[in-house]
């Protein structure tokens, strides 16, 4: 999500966290620095390794991906990656979950730690249901990239662990900074662990409830602009989101889109 400050819900979600072990587990790190610092691509397109697997258990060592920040969608030029930011929430995250299936749409689903920790049952469920999980910090700190490194470090991997024993076992395959605050060690860190860094190209603007209608115009009218597409299934009322997401996904599949996920 875009950045904003002053949000009572990750205030609270902060709070949850300052009980976490803080992990200072550092790795080395290269220098390429890619992508603008909210997430969006600096050029269209984005060169990826191959392909690895959606699932990888718990204790197996993660293989590095790029550092790159990703955009592209795996499935080619007239695919989409459906992303899912925030959650699992136990109210929202079954009716999105519940869309996606309706329409046979797999999706990524960027999971805060806290969260995740809280819900592992519905952790489980996203997996079951062949969507693929992505690290979205323990606390969603979007001022992280003026935090230290030893803090970003925590909030990385500390979520990757809890969204891991969360799912019983599989790892998230991508990390996304809130509000997009990537820096180059956060980049680094998370492709070292196996998380592909995650931006985003159409930012549907839910979280600031324009509307259902505004939404399905802001996707529509902003397809052009890449294949990844931001939305939310917490962090308060996500029923606009539901609602968009009943139109949006039919249309996509009228204009000849296909569904993918962003690639590794």
């Amino acid at each position: 999500m875009v950045r904003s400050g002053g949000r009572g819900w990750y205030g609270k979600v902060l709070a949850a966290a300052l009980g976490v072990t803080t992990v200072a587990a550092m790795t080395s790190f290269w220098n390429a620095q890619v992508g603008s610092p909210d997430g969006r691509p600096a050029q269209s397109g984005v060169s990826a390794p191959p392909a690895a697997s959606p699932a990888q258990p718990q204790g197996r060592r993660s293989t590095p991906v790029s550092a790159e920040i990703a955009h592209a969608s795996d499935g080619g030029a007239r695919s989409v990656n459906i992303t899912i930011d925030d959650g699992p929430d136990p109210v929202w995250t079954p009716q999105v979950l519940q869309v996606l299936r309706e329409n046979g749409v797999k999706a990524t689903f960027c999971m805060v730690g806290t969260q995740a920790r809280a819900h592992p049952d519905l952790v489980r469920t996203v997996v079951a249901a062949g969507h693929r999980l992505c690290d979205h910090t323990v606390s969603h700190d979007v001022t992280m990239d003026r935090k230290s490194e030893a803090y970003q470090s925590q909030q990385i991997l500390d979520a990757e662990r809890m969204i891991t024993e969360a799912s019983g076992g599989v790892r998230p395959l991508y990390y996304r900074a809130p509000g997009g605050a990537f820096t180059p060690y956060s980049r680094h860190l998370a492709a070292s662990r196996g998380m592909r860094p995650l931006g985003w190209n159409i930012d549907s603007k839910d979280f600031e409830l324009p509307g259902t209608a505004v939404m399905v115009a802001t996707v529509k009218n902003e397809i052009s602009n890449g294949p990844t597409l931001l939305f939310h299934d917490a962090g308060g009322d996500r029923s606009q989101t539901v609602a968009a997401l009943r139109e949006i996904l039919p249309w996509l599949k009228d204009q000849g889109y296909a569904f993918g996920f962003p690639v590794r």
